[in-house]
């Protein structure tokens, strides 16, 4: 019961988590950028400019907008492209995992023999720890060119500044989620592939045809057969038989 629990919360933490990496690729303000200064008592800013992944924009404090479209491929800056194609990438590869892993989970009655889902599952896990590396490299390389571009800013007054907006922590929330029910699916298969060890039992063959089990390196001490009683009586003595294995 607790292994089908896991494996429909690891399915649900992926979804989630591939539904806010897909968000982000669609919201605005990935970077922000204010101009203004303080007046008075009060914070005035008199404009603002924001970016994403397929637009540069410039507010005024009329809320006007003001947008360029960046380039579709070779006239738009190299990191933002592969930044696109890490997020895209990551977003297929989450999509084949969660279909594998609908067909290998236990409460499903498709996908075959139980051996057959449990692959099935740990092929999907895969699915999903390899996209979430895709996505996470996206972000990650987004934030560095935004924490250079912060760092010149610094340097030199007549750059801009830029700060980083909220579809980046969503991203990075979404790429934890999906690699936390990557590890909860993987480990409910693992732990039943890979029960606790025992003490395996070896078939032991005793004088006059008794067989016993015995633990894997214990002793076993095979007294006389209790099918004859007069093998007893002529062999009082009769030496035992010590067996290491």
């Amino acid at each position: 019961m607790w292994r089908r629990l896991a494996q429909i919360l690891a399915v649900l933490l992926c979804i989630l988590g591939w539904g806010f990496v897909g968000c982000t690729l669609a919201m605005d303000h990935w970077r922000v950028a204010q101009l203004g200064g303080q007046g008075g008592s009060s914070v005035v800013v008199t404009a603002s400019y924001w970016s994403n992944l397929w637009k540069d924009c410039y507010e005024d404090s009329t809320a006007l907008v003001n947008c360029i479209d960046l380039g579709v491929l070779w006239s738009v800056k190299s990191y933002i492209q592969a930044v696109r194609g890490l997020l895209m990438i990551g977003l297929c590869l989450g999509l084949i995992g969660t279909v594998l892993a609908f067909f290998g989970m236990e409460c499903t009655n498709i996908g075959g023999a139980q051996r057959s889902k449990d692959r099935m599952l740990i092929t999907a896990s895969a699915f999903h720890l390899v996209g979430c590396l895709s996505d996470m490299a996206g972000y990650c390389l987004y934030i560095n060119r935004v924490a250079v571009a912060f760092l010149h800013a610094k340097a030199d007054a007549s750059k801009m500044s830029y700060e980083i907006g909220p579809p980046l922590y969503l991203g990075l929330v979404g790429g934890f989620l999906i690699f936390l029910g990557a590890t909860v699916q993987c480990a409910s298969v693992c732990s039943v592939s890979h029960p606790k060890s025992r003490h395996p039992m070896v078939l032991f063959i005793c004088e006059r045809g008794e067989e016993r089990d015995i633990p894997r390196g214990r002793k076993h001490i095979c007294g006389p057969s209790k099918t004859s009683k007069v093998s007893r009586s002529i062999f009082p003595y009769q030496m035992v038989s010590v067996v290491t294995v």
